[in-house]
């Protein structure tokens, strides 16, 4: 059952540029390594409540990817099951909001994502270098 209760993350970084981004209306107040980002509303996959993330800003001709790195970790970072459960999200880039909805990507599609995805933010590299697992990638497109 879907809850439009607010559930702040439990890492203190995401929450605090959750809180700023809220406060001043714009992603561009805030930052991940000197670089853009968007913020990302979904509801959660187990309760059903909103939840917001940060993402790196990775856009292409007016469409955005969402890119599930966890910095090379082993496994995914929760709002990937999130997304996968409920994909039509809300994305916001600097003042303005979006209504997308989210479609995991593959193949050629993929692959041309991820040299976009690297250019926008080239950490990206190491962090596939460092986990086992394919890092997903969605297509945010939009509703």
């Amino acid at each position: 059952m879907a809850d439009d209760t607010y559930a702040p993350s439990a890492t203190p970084w995401v929450r605090d540029h959750v809180a700023t981004i809220e406060a001043t209306g714009d992603t561009g107040t805030v930052d991940i390594m000197g670089l853009p980002v968007v913020l990302l509303t979904m509801r959660g996959a187990r309760s059903g409540r909103l939840r917001k993330v940060p993402l790196m800003r990775v856009e292409h001709d007016g469409t955005y990817v969402a890119v599930g790195s966890k910095g090379g970790a082993p496994q995914n970072p929760a709002w990937v099951a999130n997304v996968r459960a409920h994909p039509e999200i809300t994305l916001q880039d600097g003042t303005r909001t979006h209504d997308v909805v989210a479609r995991e990507i593959s193949g050629a599609e993929r692959a041309t994502w991820w040299e976009r995805c690297v250019a926008a933010f080239p950490p990206y590299a190491d962090y596939a270098t460092k986990t086992d697992r394919l890092i997903p990638l969605f297509l945010l497109e939009p509703r």
